[in-house]
């Protein structure tokens, strides 16, 4: 329920807290004390649309604030949780709007859009009024109000389950058959197509090893020249091993008669024969090495080849030829045992809707048996708000081409104002009077059923009084035992029943020079002579106070 209102700076409200409690409240006061405003601030903190205008003279901003006290598992909540927003404790909803136009909304103190607080709003609180007819005009609306006053969640669980079934069903039908007729138009192809590649045997990563053995072969190639090169004239016979060798005989021999001058020498030519020694095993391994088997260059070039025709035949790099080739041999298959898969998924799509259509037609059924009941306990509302020579009837149109998750059912209020005039739908045939009377009937048959917590009534007594407006009262204190209820009249009837009391009303205060609206919760005495301004207007008497005495005993 809606536990407190905060505005700040909207029209010609300055400064305004009130705290609400559950079952009903009212808020009277003369036309033109801001009752309106007050339910205009409601609806900017829910996400109504945002104007400029409507922040207080001389103010950059205005700003309200509205809390609610939610049970635990209120569709608000689940809300809540899909936008990542903390749901601990009460829900608080903060709108801000600028003097340029332009709003800012929050939620438990997170920016959020204006959408997604209007999506929140519509879970919490319903606004209605004589021109409010929006609830009246959605005819999805009707359906779900349907659906809740006759408890038929669990059927339309089942149906709209049913529903993605046979979506899934038929979906898989469609898909296949586009396979097979895709498969047979390229038969030919595809069998060619897949024994060529099926032939081929291309692996993922093979073109990359293959290109870097041939990149590697070729480079050992062009190596293994120089090597040789260099071998023989190390080794060859070219050599000046043998040379080196007989200098150093000839010159050991000179050694025992000059040993200073001949040995560094001798040394110095013995690392250079051990250095060639070494080099001629270096050259000897490299060319080892780099020896291979011209026919497998010869093999890995023709391999290369092969790949890199079939990618451009097939306009697929290398490595998506073996996955190409598994889809041609799943379309083959898929050709081959098409017609056999397609006698099962559409056996499987006609039993699918035909669960569907067995399921709609239930929820169909459960329907309009509570349209029945809905309808009688409607009609049993209307002869109390005056009128009883009107008919109230729930119009179901089943039409299995407009089938969808939610059945095969278009639902839409109708009534006949008098006998003799043409039945239509609610919110065409009845005039703003009628239509907040039979609104207040649905909602009160409806109860607890289909509704937000919150109700918020904006002078559904207009234009009547007496018995009616006392019976408009009685109904709304009935739906008070549900849900929270409040309400903005000037009918003291409706007054009397509340069980809390706020006027409204317009004052300077001292040292300003602009007027601010305040709204004031009523003790018993002043409740009493509020409800006798009510009755006799600008001069309040005592036979208006007695009346009014008379009404909140009669109310209590």
């Amino acid at each position: 329920m809606l536990a407190r209102l905060s505005i700040r700076d909207i029209v010609l409200i300055d400064r305004l807290d009130v705290d609400f409690e559950a079952g009903l409240s009212v808020m009277t006061g003369e036309t033109g004390a801001g009752k309106s405003i007050v339910l205009d601030a409601v609806s900017l903190a829910l996400g109504g649309r945002g104007d400029g205008g409507l922040v207080r003279e001389g103010e950059a901003q205005g700003q309200v604030t509205a809390v609610f006290d939610l049970a635990l598992d209120h569709p608000a909540r689940a809300i809540l949780k899909s936008q990542d927003i903390d749901d601990d404790g009460d829900l608080i909803l903060r709108r801000v709007q600028a003097r340029d136009g332009r709003t800012r909304a929050f939620v438990n103190d997170q920016p959020v859009s204006a959408q997604a607080l209007r999506t929140l709003g519509a879970t919490l609180v319903e606004i209605h009024g004589q021109h409010d007819d929006r609830a009246l005009v959605d005819t999805a609306a009707h359906r779900a109000l349907l659906d809740g006053y006759g408890g038929l969640g669990r059927e339309v669980a089942a149906t709209s389950v049913a529903w993605r079934r046979r979506r899934e069903a038929e979906k898989a039908l469609a898909e296949h058959t586009a396979r097979v007729e895709a498969a047979r138009r390229e038969a030919d192809y595809l069998r060619h197509a897949s024994e060529e590649l099926r032939a081929l045997g291309a692996e993922v990563g093979e073109e990359q090893d293959l290109a870097g053995r041939r990149s590697a072969m070729m480079r050992a190639e062009k190596a293994a020249e120089d090597l040789n090169e260099a071998f023989d004239a190390v080794a060859g016979g070219s050599s000046p091993v043998t040379t080196i060798a007989n200098a150093i005989r000839r010159l050991e021999r000179r050694a025992a008669s000059s040993p200073e001058l001949v040995e560094p020498a001798i040394k110095a030519l013995d690392a250079a024969l051990l250095a060639l020694d070494e080099g001629e095993a270096h050259l000897k391994a490299a060319i080892e090495a780099t020896a291979f088997d011209p026919r497998e260059l010869e093999r890995i070039e023709e391999r290369l080849f092969a790949l890199r025709a079939a990618s451009r035949k097939y306009d697929r790099p290398a490595d998506d030829l073996a996955a190409l080739a598994a889809k041609f041999f799943a379309d083959l298959a898929d050709l081959d045992a098409g017609e056999e898969r397609l006698i099962a998924l559409d056996a499987e799509a006609k039993a699918a809707a035909e669960a569907y259509d067995a399921a709609a037609g239930a929820l169909s059924a459960a329907r309009r048996a509570a349209a029945g009941r809905l309808d009688a306990a409607v009609m049993a509302e209307l002869p109390d708000l005056k009128l009883e020579r009107a008919r109230f009837m729930t119009e179901i149109v089943s039409d299995g081409g407009g089938a969808g998750p939610d059945g095969i059912d278009r639902v839409e209020f109708w009534v006949q104002t008098n006998p003799g005039t043409r039945a239509g739908p609610l919110a065409k045939i009845a005039s703003g009077g009628e239509l907040s009377r039979f609104m207040l009937a649905l909602k009160v048959a409806l109860a607890d059923r289909g509704s937000a917590p919150t109700l918020v009534f904006d002078e559904i007594d207009t234009g009547v009084g007496g018995a009616v407006a006392d019976a408009i009262g009685a109904r709304l204190a009935r739906l008070a035992q549900t849900v929270q209820v409040l309400s903005v009249t000037h009918a003291p009837q409706v007054a009397a029943r509340a069980g809390r009391h706020f006027l409204i009303s317009k004052a300077q205060p001292e040292g300003e020079t602009r007027v601010a609206t305040r709204v004031e919760a009523l003790d018993a005495p002043a409740r009493r002579e509020e409800i006798a301004r009510m009755l006799a207007g600008a001069s309040v008497t005592e036979e208006a106070r007695a009346a009014a005495a008379s009404l909140l005993d009669g109310a209590a």
